[in-house]
Formats: structure tokens, C-alpha cells, sequence
């Protein structure tokens, strides 16, 4: 009756079918759970590195067991749904295949790629594949590399099953997370190390949680904070450096174009001072020239000088030589005056023949003066003809002038000259009247002296 009643009774019949229904557990797809397994272990391997790498302080080696977990964490999700590719003595699962596309999308693999192939004692694919996760930790590349091939899916798809976590989300998340180890330094022996036989098991023991952990890692976050502090300020300082020795650059560089600038300046400078050294030495040899025509000029002077004082001299002396036969003649006039007052017609031949012998002997002098005045004005010419040949060779018009004036003067004088022979002739001319009129006044007894006085005239 009671199962009828339940039977009968709907509300209760829901009841029992939600009861049943959420006893039941929900089940999952296994490749999700293994993918977020997967991740979650990359996560703790990861963090768990970074974190013991910076309370660690230094570069860090093979035997370092983070390390040495994170390989094997990493070896597994590369693993994970990857295809057997069958062939004619064996299967063959290996992450290695995958690996080698990364030299063809990203370039810079291409090194380590060949490294990896020339490594000695790797037998296996696997080992070769430990030993390209390996260098491209120490390149801290490893994030670059697996982006690029996560990015082709189409390439991995050719290794991978659909589920695998390198096709999946969680992929990209784990490639994200390996970008924080580039922070970390990594010195790992490659060569000689035994790659192939490693058994890739992971120690959960390292990543369990623990009181002396929680306090050890407090312990930890303090000093990797102090690091980090001091990280900040050693590149804040490298950077402040950085910036001074910019400016330094940038103060030599200013200095270098400015004594580049100098040096032309220099350059020149010096050319400029060997042309006024040229210029200087030409004006000295034109100075020297200069005077030494000025000296030449001197000379030519001194000597026109000279001769001008040696026409004056002669000058003088013609005159004073000229004076000499006048004051003569005019005392003898004036004598004749008074012989012919005070002598008797008588006397009066006498006298006449004795002024007739003075006269005589006079006239032989005067002529004797004038072939020497002849003789001193030929000279004079010469002089001055010499002197005109000298001022024709001179280059200054001014000394020209000089010397042009000069010989007027002495044309004049030679004119005076000429003028003084004149002046004799006209005494002989008189003398000759006055001669002819004591003649004419003695009478007929001066017949003789009168032929006698023409016979002497010249």
C-alpha cells in the first residue's frame, strides 16, 4: 500500500528522481582534466622555479632540482596527445619532430637546431630534444620559440591530436607563463651529459605546502623583495649612467667637430701667415731696390752738386780774371788822361809807344784768358751733356725737374759766358778807338805806330 501510495502520489515521485539525479557524480572528459593537470603543474613548476631561482641569488646549474623538475614538466605537456607515427621496425613517439619545424618559422633556431645535430653521445630523438629545451633556456629564447609554433596549428596538427595541450587553450597559457623566466640566468652542460636515458618522473614532494614552507617563502618574498629593491636601483643608477655617458658622447662628439673646426681654422691661419711672410720678404726686396736707386740717385746728385760747384768756381775765377783787365784798363785810361795833361807833345811819341807795348802785351793776355774761357766752357758743355744722359736715366720726375733747372742755370751762365766774350771784344774795339784817336791826335809822327797797331790787331 505504501508503494502504491508513492506511486500514486507525483510530488514525491520528483522528488526521488532529483534525489537520484544529483547523487550521481558529473563526469568529466579525461583530456580536459590531464590538459588542466598539465597546466597546473607548469604553473607550480614555473612560479616555484622563478621564485627559488631569485632567493638562490646566482646563475643556476644542471644539478639544480627546480630546474631539473621544470624539464620534466615541460617534456610532459610537449607529450601530451602527440601521434605515433608508425614505420617498418617501430613505433615512433617523439617530441623532437615538432621541435625541428621552430628553425624554419623562426630563424634565430636555426643555430641551436644545428648545435643540437652536432652534439656528441645523442643516439636519440628525445635526447635531442632535451638538449634544444636546454639551450634555448640558457638563450632565454624558449618562450619566442614555442609562440611561433603554437601559432601554426595547421604545421602541429600533423603531430598532435586535437585534445593535446599545444593545440589547445591551455598551450598558450603555458607559453605565456615561460615568458616570466627570462629573469632567470641558466648555465646548463649539454655536452657529455646522458640525455637519452633520463626518466622523466615528476617529485610532487617539491611543491607541497607545509608551515616551514609558508614561512620559509615569507622569508623568501622579504629577501627577493629586498633583491628586487636593489635591482631597481642598480637600474635606476645604470640608467642615470647611461644618461651621463650620453651627454659625454654627445660633449665629445661637439668637442671633436669644434677642434675639427680649429684645426681649419688653423690650417688657415697658417696659410694666411705664409702669404703675409711672402708679401713681407717681396716688400723687403722692393725696400732694398728702392733704396738702393734712392742711393744711386744720391750719388748721381753729389756729383751733379759737385759740378755745379766746380761751374760756380770757374765762374768766380772768369770773373775776377775779367775784372782784372778792366780795373786795368780803366787806370791805364786814366793814366793816359793824365800823361797826355800833363806830357808834352814831345813826350807824347814816347808814351804812345810804350801804351802801344802795354796795349800789346794786354791784348796777348786777354786772348791767352779767352782760349781758356774756350777751353773751360767746352768743359762745361761736356758736363753738361754728361749731366743730361744721367737725368734721362732717372725715374723720378721730380729729381728731372731739378736737374732740368740746374742746366737752364748753367745755359744761362754759358750764355753769360758768351755774354763776357762779347764784352772783351767791344774792350778790343775800344782800345782799338781809343788807339786810333792818340794816333790821330799825334799827328803825322804817329804814322808808323798807327801801321804798326793794325798789323797787331787781330
Amino acid at each position: 500500500m505504501a508503494q502504491y501510495g508513492a506511486q500514486r502520489n507525483p510530488a514525491s515521485w520528483v522528488s526521488h528522481i532529483t534525489a537520484a539525479v544529483v547523487s550521481q557524480p558529473v563526469i568529466r572528459d579525461p583530456a580536459v582534466v590531464e590538459r588542466t593537470n598539465l597546466l597546473n603543474m607548469a604553473k607550480l613548476s614555473i612560479k616555484g622555479l622563478i621564485e627559488s631561482a631569485l632567493s638562490f641569488g646566482r646563475t643556476l646549474d644542471t644539478d639544480y632540482p627546480p630546474l631539473q623538475q621544470f624539464f620534466v614538466v615541460m617534456e610532459h605537456c610537449l607529450k601530451h596527445g602527440l601521434k605515433v607515427r608508425k614505420s617498418f621496425l617501430s613505433f615512433n613517439k617523439s617530441i623532437w619532430g615538432p621541435l625541428e619545424i621552430v628553425e624554419k618559422l623562426c630563424p634565430e633556431a636555426e643555430e641551436i637546431a644545428a648545435s643540437v645535430r652536432d652534439l656528441p653521445g645523442l643516439r636519440t630523438p628525445l635526447g635531442r630534444a632535451r638538449a634544444w629545451l636546454r639551450l634555448s633556456m640558457m638563450q632565454k629564447k624558449l618562450a619566442d620559440y614555442l609562440r611561433c609554433l603554437i601559432l601554426r596549428r595547421d604545421l602541429l596538427s600533423e603531430y598532435y591530436e586535437n585534445h593535446a595541450v599545444m593545440m589547445e587553450e591551455e598551450g598558450t597559457v603555458i607559453v605565456g607563463l615561460l615568458v616570466g623566466l627570462n629573469v632567470i640566468d641558466a648555465n646548463l652542460c649539454v655536452k657529455g651529459e646522458d640525455l637519452d636515458s633520463q626518466v622523466g618522473v615528476i617529485d610532487f614532494s617539491i611543491y607541497l605546502k607545509s608551515e616551514e614552507d609558508d614561512t620559509s617563502r615569507e622569508g623568501r618574498n622579504v629577501h627577493i623583495s629586498a633583491i628586487l629593491d636593489q635591482k631597481n636601483y642598480v637600474e635606476e643608477l645604470n640608467r642615470q649612467l647611461n644618461g651621463t655617458v650620453n651627454s659625454l658622447h654627445t660633449r665629445i662628439d661637439t668637442m671633436e667637430k669644434s677642434n675639427t673646426k680649429l684645426i681649419e681654422e688653423l690650417a688657415i691661419a697658417k696659410n694666411h701667415i705664409i702669404k703675409l711672410q711672402e708679401e713681407n720678404h717681396q716688400l723687403r726686396n722692393e725696400n732694398a731696390m728702392i733704396l738702393m736707386r734712392a742711393h744711386q740717385q744720391l750719388q748721381a746728385t753729389k756729383a751733379s752738386l759737385e759740378a755745379e760747384q766746380s761751374y760756380r768756381h770757374s765762374r768766380l775765377a772768369l770773373g775776377e780774371i775779367y775784372n782784372e783787365p778792366c780795373s786795368q784798363h780803366h787806370e791805364d785810361s786814366e793814366m793816359g788822361h793824365d800823361a797826355e795833361s800833363e806830357l808834352a807833345p814831345m813826350e807824347m811819341q814816347h808814351e804812345i809807344e810804350l801804351a802801344m807795348n802795354l796795349l800789346e802785351k794786354d791784348i796777348h793776355e786777354k786772348q791767352d784768358t779767352l782760349y781758356g774761357l774756350k777751353e773751360q766752357l767746352e768743359n762745361v758743355k761736356a758736363i753738361k751733356n754728361e749731366m743730361y744722359q744721367k737725368m734721362q736715366h732717372s725715374e723720378e720726375d721730380t729729381d728731372n725737374k731739378d736737374v732740368a733747372d740746374r742746366l737752364g742755370e748753367k745755359t744761362n751762365q754759358c750764355t753769360a759766358m758768351k755774354h763776357l766774350e762779347h764784352r772783351d771784344k767791344d774792350l778790343i774795339y775800344k782800345t782799338r778807338s781809343i788807339t786810333m784817336s792818340y794816333i790821330q791826335s799825334a799827328g803825322s809822327e804817329c804814322a808808323p805806330q798807327y801801321k804798326l797797331i793794325k798789323d797787331i790787331s787781330f
